[in-house]
Formats: C-alpha cells, sequence, structure tokens
C-alpha cells in the first residue's frame, strides 16, 4: 500500500498572506501528482483559531493565516475538489501525531510500503510530518518529492531536503 500526503497547499501559503512564488509554481504539479496517484491521497491543513497571535507559534510568526472557516485556510486550486472523499489531518502545528497514529494502525492492518509527501512549506511542515512519521514507522520508505514542495525561500527549501536525507527520508524530484 502507498500513500500520498499532501502538507498544508492551502491558499494562505500559496496567494495569501505567507504565499511564496515558489508555491505557486508548485500547485500545478501538485494537483497532477494527486491526480495522477496510485493509492491512497491524504491532506493537512494548517489550522489556528481567531486567538493565533496569543500562541507560542503566533509569537513566533506573527501573521496571522489559515484560520479555520477562512478562504485562506482552504486547499487551493483544484485540490479542494481532489480532497472530496479524501482523509484530511486539521492540524494546529507543524507536525500531526493523529496523521502518524492513523497511519501505524494502517501499517498494521496492511503493511505500508512508501509514505511519499509533497507541500508546504518544505522547511517547516513537509519535514516535521517526515519526521514524525520516520519516528513512529521506521521501518517504511518515507519520501518526499522536491519538485511538488516549497519551501519559506529556496534556500531554506534545499536546507530542509539535505536535513531529511541525513534522516533517511528518500528525496526525489530535485533539480
Amino acid at each position: 500500500m502507498k500513500y500520498l500526503i499532501v502538507v498544508d497547499m492551502q491558499n494562505d501559503f500559496i496567494t495569501g498572506s505567507l504565499g511564496t512564488p515558489e508555491a505557486e509554481q508548485i500547485l500545478p504539479k501538485v494537483e497532477e501528482k494527486v491526480r495522477n496517484f496510485k493509492g491512497t491521497v491524504m491532506y493537512t491543513k494548517d489550522t489556528h483559531t481567531s486567538d493565533y497571535l496569543n500562541t507560542q507559534e503566533g509569537k513566533n510568526l506573527p501573521v496571522e493565516h489559515c484560520i479555520e472557516g477562512t478562504e485562506g485556510w482552504q486547499l487551493s486550486g483544484g485540490l479542494e475538489k481532489l480532497s472530496e472523499g479524501c482523509r484530511v489531518f486539521c492540524k494546529p502545528t507543524f507536525g500531526s501525531m493523529e496523521l502518524a497514529e492513523e497511519l501505524k494502525k494502517l501499517h498494521v492492518e496492511n503493511p505500508i510500503e512508501e509514505i511519499e509527501l509533497c507541500g508546504l512549506c518544505t522547511d517547516i511542515c513537509v519535514i516535521s510530518n517526515a519526521l514524525v512519521l520516520k519516528a513512529n514507522l521506521p521501518e517504511v520508505l518515507v519520501s518526499v518529492d522536491a519538485s511538488c514542495c516549497a519551501g519559506v525561500t529556496p534556500e531554506s527549501h534545499k536546507n530542509a531536503l539535505a536535513a531529511m536525507k541525513m534522516c533517511q527520508v528518500t528525496v526525489r524530484g530535485e533539480e
């Protein structure tokens, strides 16, 4: 069994308050990857409440984003429609423990061959989820498609890919 985890491909990270040109560039690639993936697709959504600026994350990154129910919280482009019928994990922090627990349970029922990640931001939520999954499922191949990821900056994207490689996450699709 193979799983594709689409991390935080939300409007606020693409064209909204924390958007970047690199995030806009990967959106069509991620949509194509989802449409053609032979396996199960799951999504994560960065999810905050209106008191975000009072949280530890909000104090360190004082830019309101992904407030639940807003347009910025929604998945971008065609991904909102593509996510219909898929499991979506709303997460209040960088890595999703709920996602890891679900995949551990599924792995016991039917061994997982590979968990592939793509999305945003490589250097925050993609790396966090990759490492949480690797820690919880150390014998499962965890991979990242670099061509379908973007970081806060191109440099931090590359640094995150290097760090994941050091932690035995397979990185594919590098230019």
